[in-house]
Order: C-alpha cells, then sequence, then structure tokens
C-alpha cells in the first residue's frame, strides 16, 4: 500500500460541482493500493498516517507533531494511478488491486483510521469518481510513504486468521439456520 501526504493548511474533494468532503489544516493522503496488499498492509498504513510527525510543537520545533497530537483531520483519496508502471509512453495498471477488492481494502483503511483515531476527524473522497481535489499545500510538505513487503510467516499467520474468521462465520449462519428452523416449528 502506497501514499502520497501532503501537508495541507486546507484540502477539498469535487465531483464536478458537488462537494464531497473538506479538510481545514491537516493532511490530504492519496492511497494507491496493490494487488498484494492484505489487512497487514491497511494496519501499517494507518499506524504510519496517525504517527508521522510533520507538524512543528507549539514552542516552534519542526517535525515533532502528528495529526493526533494536533488533532488535525485527513482527507484520504483512493488513487489507483500510484501503482503504474510505464509501457513506453502508456501507463499501465496492472499492478494496482482492482474493483470490488480494492474498495473493500479502502474502506477498511478508513475504519482502522477512524477506530485508532477519530471517526468525524476522517473524510474521504468518492471511490472510483472522477473527482478534483484543491489543496492548500502547507510548505509545502510531500511525503511518500509505502508499506514493507511482508515475509510468507506473516502471510500465512494471515491466511490462518481469515480461515479461522471464515469458519467462525459459516458457523455462526448455520446456528441461526437452526434458530430460525426451530422458531418456524414452533420449537
Amino acid at each position: 500500500m502506497k501514499a502520497i501526504i501532503q501537508r495541507v493548511s486546507a484540502a477539498k474533494v469535487t465531483v464536478g460541482e458537488e462537494l464531497i468532503s473538506s479538510i481545514g489544516k491537516g493532511l490530504c493522503v492519496l492511497i494507491g493500493i496493490s494487488n498484494e496488499d492484505n489487512a497487514n498492509d491497511v494496519d501499517w498504513m494507518a499506524k504510519k498516517l496517525l504517527s508521522i510527525r510533520l507538524f512543528e510543537d507549539p514552542a516552534g520545533k519542526r517535525w515533532n507533531h502528528s495529526v493526533v497530537d494536533q488533532q488535525l483531520e485527513l482527507l484520504c483519496i483512493s488513487q489507483f494511478t500510484l501503482y503504474h508502471r510505464m509501457k513506453g509512453n502508456r501507463p499501465d495498471f496492472s499492478k494496482a488491486m482492482q474493483g470490488p477488492d480494492a474498495q473493500n481494502l479502502y474502506n477498511t483503511l478508513l475504519q482502522k483510521l477512524g477506530s485508532l483515531y477519530q471517526v468525524d476527524r476522517i473524510k474521504d473522497g468518492k471511490f472510483g469518481a472522477m473527482m478534483q481535489v484543491h489543496i492548500q499545500n502547507d510548505g509545502p510538505v510531500t511525503l511518500e510513504i509505502e508499506s514493507p513487503p511482508q515475509s510468507q510467516q506473516e502471510l500465512d499467520k494471515l491466511k490462518r486468521a481469515n480461515e479461522h474468521k471464515a469458519k467462525s462465520k459459516k458457523g455462526d449462519q448455520q446456528g441461526q439456520t437452526k434458530k430460525d428452523e426451530c422458531l418456524e416449528n414452533g420449537q
């Protein structure tokens, strides 16, 4: 998972003439999701975005406060073009995760940010839309970060956790079905 982080004094996203989201001082973050990204990347990215120190403290010391320290806002925007490679003069986006899978992982990131911080301070654009992003870059400060590659051990652990979750969900559904059948039969 990749992010282009811009420290802003203000930012907003519009689709056509419709205002989708806006923030004051904080971070505007373009989020790219690759085919290989998973829940581990979401966790890493959420923690990094909330802890990265791009603001000065009250004493004027630069690079000393995060958005959390100053209770600022984040505007996240899905940006599949971050995972491009050039084929001649034409960009190829085959490394970017597509459609519903990308949207689910992006929404998971937004939920994770909200759970680690404050839901009302996390804003986003409109997934899959042709958006206009208006920023007042503060500094300017722009950084790129990317979640680190995962070891096979980490991938195996995530796979086991997902399998356990799927079994639990299936068991819950079977239990609900039996409960519904009993209710229908008057038991």
